[in-house]
């Protein structure tokens, strides 16, 4: 594609499908993953008579949950891992709507027949 037709098509963009291509570019260049699910605590007993589970302190531990070809998934996440997930899963979600945002703006140049 030549320089003049990238400039033109640069400037067919409205201010905020220019930002919201630019925040999802800046996102993809991260070396940041990307995580599709909900990291979702769970309080269980063990059944133990000297485990503090039987005083009423429950073992707590984290699973990432997500559907996968419309089943359910769910993996245990160890708890030196929670803080990658939680971040990795935010930045899913950044992702998402900025994905939202530009879609937005795709429906608005079509409603106006800018396309």
């Amino acid at each position: 594609m030549s320089d003049k037709r990238k400039r033109k098509a640069r400037g067919a963009m409205s201010r905020e499908e220019r930002e919201a291509r630019s925040r999802l570019r800046q996102l993809i260049l991260r070396d940041i993953g990307l995580l599709r699910g909900t990291l979702s605590v769970r309080q269980t007993v063990c059944g133990k008579p000297n485990c503090k589970c039987a005083r009423g302190e429950r073992h707590t531990s984290h699973v990432l949950v997500a559907s996968h070809e419309g089943r359910p998934r769910q993996l245990y996440v160890p708890a030196s891992l929670v803080p990658v997930v939680r971040q990795w899963i935010g930045e899913y979600r950044k992702m998402r709507e900025l994905l939202e945002d530009l879609s937005i703006a795709h429906w608005d140049k079509i409603q106006r027949r800018e396309v």
